[in-house]
């Protein structure tokens, strides 16, 4: 019946009226996902000498130890922003002699094919081959291996069951998100050290390798529980998710994200047919030699990130403070519309939030390849990414609300000051100025490392709120839109 199943959406693919966007979507997709496997191997590899050069003097193994369940961590927080649920049209199987213990299994199976499930195989088991098999014995390397495999797995149901439960109750998300804050508070006030809790477990392992069978067992059942509640759902999620999804946009990666998709995708038509929002949503990509300017070898040797964190900032969310800053304006000439169709205003945010995400993201990865100058500029920018994605979407999303200046989009950007205002003034402050405050402290304890780190962790905690920051900017929206619509018409 897998194979069935394949062969379906295989055919569907092939028939779809946009199927030439699809496939290039999906090339990209294959593009980047090498690209991050194949960073992911650089890393596997290199850990030990990362971990040399990071914590000098420290055992590695130890060091390994003591940091596998931070990644879990961290993995299970983007899978909530990030890992969709697998999907196929059901409704037509449901009349025929199919059961529905088969169809669950095949979006169980399908979900497995995530990237989040493949990646511990690159960045873990290349260091397990080199430096734990031979130091503990290959018993102890394999047990690693299925204890890692097997919280991966975890992390997979459990967030899909989230997600699931989620979409009548959103107190499920908030479970999810009060598990990740409750385990970075209860280390950043040293109640208990997950590095202490990381490292003993895995010594316990190398000592009594059947402890992994535990983590294995964990993941089992966390299958099971999932497999239930789909077996008990299986018809009304459909019926449920069927009114809310679009059948397709002209941007098939999009149709998963839904009627936001939907929305993304009418947006990112009007980004590239008209002049003004096309060449500030280029503008990042001249952006991408800003570092070669400001990126000098001695900067780069001394760890002064403070004085580049600027450059930082500025490519990897470019795109977001140029677009963003006029934004609801690049719609002002059907703004009214908007108002009186049927549009649910928090997917509205919800898809600017989207584009920003997507926008960043291919930015981010684009300038990977200062990576060649130094590993630090890496550790750099995703730090940057974070705190554009976290907070720099908040910051312009916001202050959007306070622009009523109308702007034609069908003028060229050059020497054009319509549409600038005040709060494209303000709004810059808190974008360029608050890493830095952030940093500081840091840099000016000789810290440089762990400068990069707090802001990165605030973007990531800030991403972490995203829905509840949704939720204050639609609240603010729909305060302002009138407002909003009066100044457009002027």
């Amino acid at each position: 019946m897998l194979s069935t199943f394949l062969n379906h959406q295989w055919k569907e693919f092939w028939r779809s009226r946009n199927k030439a966007g699809s496939i290039v979507a999906q090339v990209l997709l294959g593009f980047f996902i090498l690209y991050f496997l194949a960073m992911a191997i650089v890393v596997g590899f290199g850990m030990e000498l990362f971990i040399g050069k990071i914590f000098p003097g420290q055992n590695t193994i130890t060091v390994f130890n003591s940091f596998i369940l931070y990644y879990f961590l961290i993995e299970f927080a983007l899978r909530m922003q990030l890992q969709e649920l697998p999907t196929l049209s059901i409704i037509p199987y449901l009349h025929l002699k199919i059961s529905r213990r088969q169809i669950v299994n095949f979006l169980n199976i399908k979900s497995l094919f995530s990237l989040f499930n493949f990646l511990p195989f690159f960045v873990f088991f290349p260091f397990i081959f080199v430096k734990i098999a031979p130091s503990l014995g290959m018993l102890t390397g394999a047990m690693y291996m299925l204890t890692m495999v097997s919280i991966a797995v975890f992390n997979n149901f459990f967030i899909l069951y989230l997600k699931r439960k989620a979409i009548n109750n959103v107190m499920y998300f908030g479970l999810g998100l009060s598990l990740i804050l409750i385990g970075i508070g209860l280390d950043y006030y040293q109640i208990i050290s997950l590095r202490n809790v990381s490292n003993n477990t895995f010594l316990a392992i190398a000592r009594y390798p059947f402890i992994a069978l535990f983590f294995t067992l964990a993941a089992a059942l966390m299958l099971l529980v999932n497999s239930k509640y789909l077996l008990a759902n299986l018809y009304t999620e459909e019926l449920s998710s069927k009114n809310d999804k679009k059948v397709s946009t002209d941007y098939a990666f999009l149709n998963k994200f839904g009627r936001v998709g939907e929305l993304a995708a009418l947006e990112l038509k009007l980004i590239l047919r008209h002049k003004r929002s096309r060449s500030s949503a280029l503008m990042g990509l001249f952006f991408l030699a800003y570092g070669l300017l400001l990126y000098k070898p001695e900067m780069i040797k001394t760890d002064s990130f403070g004085m580049m964190l600027f450059a930082a900032i500025m490519m990897t969310g470019i795109s977001i403070l140029t677009y963003g800053q006029f934004m609801f304006a690049w719609q002002s000439s059907h703004f009214d519309g908007l108002l009186t169709n049927k549009i649910d205003f928090k997917d509205f945010i919800k898809a600017k939030f989207l584009l920003f995400t997507i926008s960043s993201t291919l930015i981010t990865i684009l300038a990977s390849f200062y990576g060649f100058m130094s590993w630090k500029l890496l550790l750099l920018h995703l730090a940057a990414y974070l705190y554009n994605i976290g907070f720099g979407t908040v910051v312009v999303l916001y202050f959007a609300t306070l622009n009523y200046k109308r702007l034609d989009i069908n003028k060229s950007a050059s020497f054009n000051w319509q549409g600038v205002g005040a709060s494209q003034m303000i709004l810059g402050l808190p974008f360029i100025l608050l890493p830095i405050f952030i940093y500081l402290p840091f840099g000016t304890l000789d810290h440089p490392f762990w400068g990069l780190f707090a802001v990165g962790v605030f973007g990531l905690f800030m991403l972490l709120l995203r829905n509840f920051w949704v939720k204050v900017i639609t609240n603010k929206f729909e305060k302002q839109r009138y407002k909003i619509a009066e100044g457009f018409r002027e």
